[in-house]
């Protein structure tokens, strides 16, 4: 695969617009970090208020993720890529012209939007790479396309001086921020016509049902609700942040905590609906058909602690150089992106460590491991280390955080193919979470080495304790062709059935 892997036809051509489709997303998602000095100057923006922007800038990502997951296992993965990309456009082009804080905040709101894209290019590698190969496929999308983030620190303020010689300096920023919004939309046109949802003679296998995850057991249907509450209360934190800036009222706290309730109740119902004949034990799958749900949950756990803190890390890593060691805004950008850089070898490395190891599961346990021991040592960096040092850490951490997110996603397509994108969706929402979570705390530290220290601990500690969880709880993987054998028996077995009551 590695001698195929700069071929630009077939399965790779698809391949590579697709990592391509997902990296302009996230340049869009990050267009704020490498500006930030900027747009705190011009809007005299407080600590707080910047804390929140970035906080919301997660959010919607989180239940759209599902709702994508949905959308992708119904209509496909390019129609709904396509729409996302050209909707980018939007938002980036209302937070251009914002005038105040409020218009500064609703519109990266909405921007968040975009970020719940990734999950749409799982389900279309997946059905382009075979098993053996899935996990590198993953990781050259995931890891290739979370370079946006890179790409952004390093362009972006580039682009904003280049700007200020065409327009009066305080708007410079604004002109690359709403270029980021028009390229998307272009590509987002170039995809539509150039890619296809399987290959030539595949069918692209839906779920029975729409509205939830379809489950096995009754056991597992009550962890699909438990493990759905955390992505409506992560958004009940952005509100209450959104009044601690004073964007929102209590009154209007309260009205989004009972419409986020009433959300998460009618997503109960929708589940109940996919499994009603299960849960009325009208249904019973026969044990070879069954998958655990606690498997998807484990993933969730890991993405929450990866992915989760690369959000969070990445929102506030240029600042972080840029106050502790001195140094201007471009510098710190671009020291800042070695941890966005990573992404290029440690998340296609994890995935194919994933695939040739002969173990998903050790291998996501290790690199999880390695994750929070190389963030517990980012907890002691201070403007008095020395900074090519410093950044050494940071692009070992980083390694160890996309590698495990590589390692989480060759297991993704593995665990139930019809409903990859709903999965997809679900432990990306999970990663989203882990990003506001991490964030959140962010946002109530004290500035300086302090908070920073808080900050970085916090996760390396939870990133061992999810560890321990996936080493005694996570099972290895079936691959796709294990998965179909397994289903084409369980058919075989309900026909005879069927016919020996006849």
């Amino acid at each position: 695969m590695l001698k195929k892997l700069w071929s630009f036809s077939g399965r790779y051509q698809i391949l590579h617009m697709t990592w391509l489709a997902f990296l302009v997303s996230f340049v869009v998602l990050f267009n704020i970090a490498p500006l930030a000095t900027a747009i705190i100057d011009e809007f005299q923006l407080s600590p707080e208020q910047y804390r929140t922007m970035i906080l919301c800038n997660l959010a919607l990502a989180i239940p759209l993720r599902i709702l994508f997951g949905m959308l992708i296992d119904r209509f496909g993965p390019r129609v709904v890529f396509s729409a996302i990309l050209f909707y980018a456009a939007f938002p980036c082009i209302a937070f251009a012209l914002a005038q105040n804080f409020q218009h500064l905040i609703w519109s990266r709101l909405a921007i968040g939007v975009v970020g719940a894209g990734f999950v749409v290019g799982i389900r279309m590698v997946a059905e382009w790479f075979p098993s053996k190969e899935i996990g590198f496929a993953e990781g050259i999308y995931g890891g290739w396309g979370n370079f946006g983030s890179g790409v952004a620190a390093l362009t972006l303020p580039l682009v904003a001086f280049a700007a200020s010689f065409m327009v009066s300096g305080e708007v410079n920023w604004r002109f690359a921020v709403a270029l980021t919004g028009i390229v998307a939309a272009v590509y987002g046109v170039i995809y539509f016509f150039n890619v296809q949802d399987t290959p030539p003679g595949k069918e692209y296998q839906r779920p029975e049902r729409d509205g939830g995850i379809e489950v096995t057991t009754k056991k597992d249907f009550w962890l699909l609700c438990i493990t759905n509450f955390p992505v409506f209360a992560a958004l009940g934190v952005v509100a209450w942040r959104f009044s601690a800036v004073g964007v929102l009222n209590q009154t209007g706290v309260v009205i989004i905590l009972l419409v986020l309730l009433a959300i998460y109740l009618c997503q109960t119902y929708l589940s109940w609906n996919v499994n009603r004949e299960l849960m009325a034990g009208e249904k019973r799958y026969p044990p070879e058909d069954r998958y655990k749900f606690n498997q998807v949950a484990l993933l969730e756990l890991a993405y929450f602690v990866g992915f989760g803190s690369e959000l969070a890390v990445v929102s506030m890593i240029p600042l972080f150089f840029e106050n502790s060691f001195r140094l201007n805004p471009a510098m710190a950008g671009a020291i800042a992106s070695s941890y966005a850089f990573m992404n290029l070898v440690a998340r296609p490395g994890g995935g194919l460590i994933s695939d040739t190891l002969g173990s998903r599961k050790w291998s996501l346990v290790v690199l999880l491991g390695c994750m929070g021991i190389g963030y517990l040592v980012m907890s002691s960096i201070t403007g008095n280390w020395w900074l090519p040092w410093a950044i050494l850490i940071t692009m070992a951490t980083s390694f160890c955080v996309m590698a495990s997110e590589g390692a989480a996603y060759g297991i993704v397509p593995l665990v139930r193919h019809r409903i990859t994108g709903q999965i997809a969706g679900s432990v990306g929402a999970w990663g989203n979470v882990g990003g506001v979570a991490y964030l959140t705390l962010y946002s109530l530290l004290p500035e300086g080495d302090a908070g920073n220290r808080i900050f970085f601990s916090t996760i390396g500690i939870s990133s061992l304790i999810v560890t321990f969880f996936c080493l005694f709880f996570l099972q290895e993987p079936k691959s796709e062709e294990e998965e179909l054998e397994t289903q084409s028996l369980a058919a075989i077995a309900t026909a005879n059935k069927v016919l020996l009551k006849k």
